[in-house]
């Protein structure tokens, strides 16, 4: 038998052979794969809107809140209201003697997490978590422990305190004798 290749081995020979019978073969085309698509970031949370015309200086001089207290007894305990005459209150402090609570309610209103809410005066800086009170006007409220503090510092501040929220006008409400009963009902 003639070899065509004679001094190329067997093994050599068969690994040629195979390369020129597929010399004609065209290569396969492996398609690239498609670039993944961009999943974009989930949007950052909105900061809240900035509390426009915001009062500069010292607290202790803004202007009050306009309006007056108003303090009422029913069946419930008592209830200070603070706003203008004929509207709805800006700032309620209400006894719930059955509850065996204060509660603080101001207007306004936030998503159901709450909002966090600061009372300031001249003796103290309380923060708090004020929820949606679910009611016609919108107002959000704190609980209060009958004794807490911050009702005695509120009621003793030196001329007025404040409700401070991060998305709506401080309220600044005269320290008045109202605070004070409102809290001593419910201690009784």
């Amino acid at each position: 038998m003639r070899r065509l290749f004679p001094s190329v081995g067997l093994a050599a020979a068969a690994s040629i052979v195979a390369l020129v019978t597929c010399t004609g073969c065209s290569p396969t085309v492996i398609p690239p794969s498609a670039p993944p698509v961009p999943v974009p970031a989930p949007a950052p949370a909105p900061a809240p809107a900035p509390v426009a015309d915001l009062p500069t200086g010292d607290w202790r001089d803004w202007a009050l809140t306009p309006g007056t207290w108003d303090y009422r007894r029913d069946e419930r305990g008592s209830v200070a209201l603070y706003g203008q005459p004929g509207g709805d209150a800006e700032l309620t402090i209400r006894c719930d003697r059955a509850a065996g609570r204060v509660y603080l309610s101001r207007r306004g209103t936030a998503g159901a997490g709450g909002l966090p809410l600061t009372i300031r005066t001249s003796s103290m800086l309380q923060p708090m978590t004020a929820l949606p009170t679910g009611g016609e006007p919108d107002y959000l409220a704190v609980a209060l422990d009958p004794r807490d503090p911050v009702l005695d510092a509120m009621g003793f501040s030196r001329g007025r305190f404040i409700v401070e929220t991060a998305t709506m006008r401080p309220l600044v409400i005269p320290a008045w004798a109202e605070v004070l009963r409102v809290a001593e009902d419910c201690r009784l």
